[in-house]
């Protein structure tokens, strides 16, 4: 069985800054893209930023310049680099990865992390 499992979430101050992390454990033979995603109360979730594991990334426009993306394939984790931090930033912080196990290729997702930046 596959599990996502972050860390790092808070309370911040608009204009501080916070890292996220996310490992990845279980019967893994391989771990294809990983990313995070946010969902803010009463909207969608949406894509924050992703990185395949050739290093492709891809980020919301609303965080560009601001996060950073990156993981470590040897320890099976990604990260979430978060700076000049805004209350529109709020949200509860999911890990996604697509990864190979023995049951095939398959979506997973951590179970989040909340994110809340103050004015």
């Amino acid at each position: 069985q596959v599990q996502l499992v972050e860390s790092g979430g808070g309370l911040v101050q608009a204009g501080g800054s916070l890292q996220l992390s996310c490992a990845a454990s279980g019967s893994i033979e391989s771990i294809n893209s990983m990313g995070w995603y946010r969902q803010a109360p009463g909207k969608q979730r949406e894509l924050v930023a992703r990185i395949t594991n050739g290093g492709s990334i891809n980020y919301a426009d609303s965080v560009k310049g601001r996060f950073t993306i990156s993981r470590d394939n040897a320890k099976n984790t990604v990260y979430l680099q978060m700076i000049s931090l805004k209350p529109e930033d709020t949200a509860l912080y999911f890990c996604w990865s697509t990864i190979l196990s023995r049951q095939g290729f398959a979506d997973y997702w951590g179970q989040g992390t909340q994110v809340t930046v103050s004015s």
